[in-house]
């Protein structure tokens, strides 16, 4: 056990883990979106350190995860250019808006459970809408450019969410390269991988903050999500795309139901972390 950290809240950790990395290898995407609410309410982080932490760890979860798709060749360089540099602004700013104080805990919490709810709709309007995408692929081997600003203007959207929430955003990235792009699900998989690693380390980059004392935390987190990605990956071949989404759509309603009530207990009763201190942009980062 690790020194002051009850064994509960490592088996907690270890089990949210090992569904996000199983999810991350079997969608390929979203897993991450759980980690924030696990680390605020499950390990009663205060949002200034749990939003750093979910990045370093969804960074590294993701580059895990990305190797089986690398060596499949399934990466799109040209959509993840077109999404990817207007995400790489928008999670400096985002990150620029945290650190400078300008976002609350209890919005960032908002935030987040607006994410959780968009991801949840996405999914399942996926389903209803793969036949048609499935046709229409051929004809959007070309993308047109309305299709390529829509794909920019949701990097930047993606790219603020991941500063703001330290959420990855997989779950908006693949809809968005099947959808605008016309990229096949695995090829959109592989790329979106990628583009949350970079993101999630520009975001934190731009917060400025090390959350030194919470960094044993992500011990088990990792090697949970490395034994969730294990059987994730032999497990692939014979699961149920449908039924994984439909599983993943109502753990993130869920997820969003409590960091909202998380949201509205932190708005009522402010967290000191958050008060304006004079000293705070002269304490150096650790």
């Amino acid at each position: 056990m690790l020194p002051g950290i009850p064994l509960a809240s490592l088996a907690l950790l270890a089990g949210g883990g090992a569904l996000i990395g199983f999810l991350l290898s079997v969608l390929g995407a979203g897993g991450s979106i759980l980690l924030l609410p696990l680390l605020v309410s499950g390990a009663a982080l205060p949002t200034k350190e749990a939003v750093p932490l979910s990045l370093l760890v969804v960074m590294l979860l993701a580059l895990g995860n990305l190797g089986p798709y690398l060596q499949r060749g399934q990466f799109a360089l040209r959509p993840a250019l077109i999404l990817g540099v207007p995400a790489l602004a928008g999670s400096w700013i985002g990150g620029s808006w945290v650190k400078a104080g300008h976002v609350p805990e209890p919005v960032q919490l908002g935030v987040f459970t607006a994410a959780a709810l968009l991801a949840s709709w996405l999914l399942t309007r996926r389903r209803g809408s793969s036949a048609a995408e499935a046709s229409a692929a051929p004809a959007r081997s070309k993308p047109s450019r309305r299709h390529d600003l829509l794909l920019a203007g949701q990097g930047v959207l993606v790219g603020l969410l991941t500063g703001i929430a330290g959420v990855g955003g997989g779950f908006a990235i693949v809809p968005a390269l099947v959808l605008l792009a016309g990229l096949p699900m695995p090829l959109a998989s592989g790329t979106s991988l990628l583009l949350i690693a970079v993101n999630a380390l520009v975001a934190l980059a731009a917060l400025g903050h090390w959350p030194a004392s919470q960094l044993p935390l992500m011990l088990p987190l990792l090697l949970g999500g490395a034994g969730g990605a294990v059987v994730g990956q032999k497990l692939a071949p014979h699961l149920s795309d449908r039924r994984l989404r439909q599983g993943f759509a109502a753990l993130l309603i869920g997820s969003a139901l409590l960091s909202g009530a998380e949201a509205v207990k932190r708005h009522q009763a402010p967290s000191a972390a958050w008060a304006p201190s004079p000293s705070r942009d002269h304490t150096p980062s650790r």
